[in-house]
């Protein structure tokens, strides 16, 4: 699995940005231009406000399961979705999980 995630995490951060860098080139760090065309029409309305659930879904699912886990650094995973977007804060927060989980079933319960 940890292959997979990180897998995904490449994907989930080069092809977000191989859209993002050119707008930024062409466009500057234009933020209201970045909003109008993100809500241009119905459809690209529809997947920016699927993104903004799905970040608040993926922030509330570190912060309880990374706390469970007591992974550190949560804060990364958050800002790793804002910089870049889901795609790549999930896949990287999967990651770390399972290696978190499989580090813990290594240590011995006495």
């Amino acid at each position: 699995m940890q292959i997979i995630y990180l897998l995904l995490c490449i994907l989930g951060f080069v092809l977000p940005y191989s859209q993002f860098i050119p707008f930024i080139l062409e466009n500057g760090l234009d933020i209201k231009l970045f909003f109008d065309q993100l809500f241009a029409n119905k459809i690209s309305g529809f997947f920016g406000m699927d993104v903004i659930i799905s970040s608040l879904t993926f922030w509330t699912l570190v912060f309880w399961e990374g706390t469970s886990l007591k992974m550190r650094n949560l804060w990364v995973y958050v800002l790793c979705n804002l910089l870049v977007g889901v795609s790549f804060g999930l896949p990287l927060f999967l990651l770390m999980r399972q290696r978190k989980i499989e580090q813990q079933s290594e240590i011995p319960n006495y």
